[in-house]
């Protein structure tokens, strides 16, 4: 109880513990970056052994060596030496091993702290924007989930459901026992609701009436799920801003790196990213970017 009142009397100590508790939740999501869609396809190869097999031989097959977010335990790709937990220490051990692993020195990708750096970053700057309340838990709770999915489909342009739809799921039940619609986050339950579906049919709309005009998918059904899951946070009024800004920002970005020519025009570029970048946006700054359109849908 002490602690509670504490953090209700001095919002900075909220916004550190939201920070620090940033930096270990980064650490976790750069587990779940590089280990889901390993889980994933695991999970697909074991479906099409079952169904290439007899089931006779199927049953004698040993059973693959587990392989999820906890086993096993983290290790360096190169040697393979286990990561201690004094090494995992988030962006501190990264420093002071000079981003290399500290049996074989082989590099290790500066994403890893990035991850965690920003993670922790934006969870404080969430504490600080929303003070201590059912806000601020939402609002971390959406941040994290975003930047998970945002690996995962700069890697391999996947939105995995199993991120997708909790999000969108905790949305709509966070609306339906917390929102008031006083609050940008989470907003009434028929807002929730209403933004869930229009979400999901506007984009499912859009890729297949491009497939009809063009033959080609512009998009993967992963991305009608997490704009539905935004709007299950955010309510169905702030669905054009985010599909304008992520357009937006996606068509200056990917002509930018068709003239550097880093990216070949035929060469898919994840919408993901830059769905997640808007919903975040509209969540915090929703009143100072958006205010004429807050105003009209209201």
């Amino acid at each position: 109880m002490e602690l509670f009142v504490a953090l209700r009397e001095i919002p900075w100590s909220f916004v550190l513990l939201a920070g620090l508790l940033g930096l270990l939740v980064g650490s976790f999501l750069n587990v779940v970056i590089h280990r889901l869609p390993k889980m994933m396809e695991n999970e697909w190869r074991a479906q099409c052994a079952e169904l290439a097999e007899q089931d006779a031989t199927a049953a004698e097959r040993p059973a693959p060596p587990t392989y999820n977010l906890v086993t096993p335990r983290s290790a360096c790709p190169s040697c393979g030496a286990p990561v201690t937990a004094a090494q995992n220490i988030p962006v501190l051990s990264w420093l002071l091993l000079r981003g290399r692993c500290a049996s074989c020195k082989a590099p290790i990708s500066g994403r890893y702290p990035i991850v965690e750096a920003a993670t922790g970053l934006l969870s404080a700057y969430v504490a600080f924007h929303f003070g201590w309340g059912p806000e601020a838990a939402c609002a971390l709770v959406i941040t994290w989930f975003l930047i998970a999915m945002t690996g995962i489909d700069l890697d391999t342009q996947l939105l995995p459901d199993s991120l997708t739809l909790p999000l969108m799921w905790l949305g709509l039940l966070a609306a339906a026992f917390l929102g008031r619609g006083a609050e940008p986050i989470p907003v009434d339950l028929q807002s929730a609701v209403l933004g869930a579906a229009f979400g999901y049919l506007s984009l499912w709309s859009i890729f297949h009436l491009f497939r009809l005009l063009t033959g080609k998918e512009g998009m993967g059904y992963g991305d009608f799920k997490l704009f539905a899951a935004l709007g299950a946070w955010l309510g169905w009024q702030m669905l054009l801003p985010v599909i304008l800004f992520s357009a937006a920002t996606g068509a200056v970005i990917g002509i930018l790196l068709i003239v550097l020519r880093r990216h070949g025009r035929e060469v898919p570029i994840p919408f993901g990213p830059y769905l997640a970048a808007a919903g975040w946006l509209v969540m915090m700054f929703a009143p100072q970017l958006v205010e004429p359109w807050w105003a009209l849908a209201r």
